[in-house]
């Protein structure tokens, strides 16, 4: 058996004999069946503890796109033969190199179960309609998501991107009760609601859950609380994934806004300091870029795979939903931290910010027009509809990064919907001349 029944309730001491014998079948198999891990590992056999496992040199996405492009479409981790190959995804590209994601059947089948116990903690089950809107074209959130939403029992809309006149439309006449899309995509619905259906305001829609993931943001509370008084909804971090991992490991639930580990009896965490890879205790208040590895996984395993993700640790002891795995928070991705002066600031930073400002819509980019190093952090932030410009204000909220986050920063104020919204990934780092 390839999952563990309600593993996300589990005891480690519970879980030890399944990921023991998990990681002998997984090292047997990479071993045999993956020229680049063996090459990284010079012919070397990995451990057979899990716990010495920080023996082995670390993997990254520059690797495997050098693999891909070397060993074109899926690179030579590809660990199965070709013809169990039942998926092919793409990821989206966002921090470089768009890469092909291989799938077998139980691939999937793994994927789908721990991504539905992510939905589930976040509320979603039987009774519930979901609106499903992220890209189904190739991307593992739009047709691996929708799965995962139809293992908690809902309904699911497999309605995707665009036609958000449609969208509205729908939502009313199917008596829609929840939505699965990014934290950014709101603000779409909004101005065409605004524009398109005079006197209908975004609570008359009826959402009462609204499941997001793709993007950072959800963890704010000004974000949480604009998005309760203005769609009447209960905002859920429902969807953390690594796409060459899993699409969706960890989720909060109704108890505690931390994601929830949801993938323990699949997948094997670490903790490493992200400038030295020196391994960290995976323990409450520890901080450090997130490191998995495939206890599960036929075509494309990864071991020791650094997800540049940085996170906080926020608890390893049971939560108050019964759920065991360990519980933290994601403070930023190693490629979108900004160094000035010495201070590591992350866009999630500057966004908690901006959100405590009325005045401010709560879109903002940081453009970064010459290479590090920095004296002071670029804040282009948007005015709310009706907020008047003044340099007053500039200097409010400037004064409050540099009070919150210790960096100065240099803000130029927008006028109200002059920053492009996305039904996709929204991205807040311009560096150069993207």
């Amino acid at each position: 058996m390839s999952t563990v029944a309600r593993a996300d309730f589990a005891s480690a001491e519970d879980l030890r004999p399944h990921l023991d014998a998990a990681w002998e079948r997984q090292r047997a198999h990479v071993m045999a069946n993956s020229p680049f891990y063996r090459a990284l590992w010079q012919g070397e056999a990995p451990p057979r503890a899990l716990a010495d496992l920080s023996r082995l040199p670390l993997s990254d996405k520059s690797q495997l796109r050098l693999s891909q492009a070397a060993h074109p479409p899926f690179g030579d981790y590809l660990a199965a033969p070709r013809d169990t190959v039942r998926r092919l995804h793409r990821t989206s590209g966002t921090t470089g190199q768009a890469m092909n994601l291989a799938l077998s059947a139980r691939d999937t089948r793994v994927t789908q179960e721990i991504g539905g116990r992510c939905q589930s903690a976040a509320g979603l089950g039987p009774g519930h309609t979901v609106v499903h809107c992220l890209n189904y074209q190739m991307w593992m959130g739009g047709l691996t998501d929708h799965l995962t939403l139809e293992e908690t029992g809902a309904t699911v809309v497999p309605f995707g991107v665009g036609s958000t006149e449609l969208l509205v439309r729908t939502i009313l006449e199917v008596g829609v009760t929840a939505i699965s899309c990014t934290p950014s995509y709101p603000a779409v619905l909004e101005r065409v609601i605004a524009e398109k259906f005079p006197g209908l305001a975004p609570r008359d829609l009826g959402l009462k859950l609204g499941l997001f993931g793709g993007e950072p943001g959800v963890d704010d509370p000004a974000f949480r609380a604009r998005m309760t008084a203005t769609w009447g909804l209960q905002p859920r971090n429902s969807n953390y994934g690594v796409s060459d991992v899993f699409c969706n490991l960890a989720s909060e639930c109704e108890h505690d806004t931390h994601l929830h580990f949801m993938a323990a009896d699949v997948l094997h965490a670490e903790l490493i300091d992200p400038d030295s890879g020196a391994p960290k205790a995976l323990e409450a208040g520890e901080s450090g870029e997130l490191v998995l590895t495939h206890l599960v996984r036929d075509c494309q395993p990864l071991v020791r795979f650094r997800t540049g993700d940085i996170i906080r640790i926020g608890g390893t002891a049971p939560c108050s939903c019964g759920r065991t795995g360990f519980r933290f928070s994601v403070v930023g991705r190693s490629d979108d931290m900004v160094v000035v002066r010495g201070l590591n600031m992350f866009p999630t930073m500057v966004a908690a910010v901006l959100n405590s400002f009325a005045e401010l819509s709560g879109e903002y980019r940081i453009r970064l027009a010459s290479p590090p190093p920095y004296d002071t952090l670029p804040v282009e932030a948007e005015l709310a509809q009706g907020a008047p410009e003044s340099g007053e204000l500039a200097a409010r909220v400037a004064a409050e990064i540099k009070a919150r986050l210790g960096a100065s920063a240099s803000v130029h104020l927008l006028p109200a919907g002059s920053l492009p919204r996305t039904e996709g990934k929204t991205r807040r780092v311009i560096r150069g001349d993207q």
